[in-house]
């Protein structure tokens, strides 16, 4: 099954909504402090297989990371271990600095 890809701007959208959703950031704690979503949680790629029982199944979740294709490796892998609804946000934090929040640091 393809992944979801998900526009910074719906993002947006569904964060101004209020939607239910996980906004779950791969990167890496250095990264994550230097640059992330407000509200979003961190749980690094290298991390995600060991923590999975940390994330509800069938909540709504965003895959976040720098351009999107560690975001998308995490996705699919949250697609094969059951997941039901998960989205990749295309462009990473990298997008959401430059077309939704540009006090979020570039880098």
């Amino acid at each position: 099954m393809a992944i979801k890809q998900l526009s910074v701007t719906d993002l947006k959208i569904k964060i101004d909504n209020q939607e239910p959703l996980l906004l779950l950031d791969v990167r890496e704690p250095n990264e994550f402090q230097y640059a992330h979503i407000a509200n979003s949680v961190l749980i690094p790629l290298a991390e995600i297989s060991e923590r999975l029982d940390e994330l509800n199944k069938q909540q709504a979740i965003v895959v976040i990371c720098h351009h999107g294709f560690r975001s998308q490796q995490v996705a699919l892998y949250l697609d094969h271990s059951d997941f039901s609804d998960i989205a990749n946000l295309q462009g990473g934090i990298d997008a959401w600095s430059v077309l939704c929040d540009t006090s979020v640091p570039r880098y």
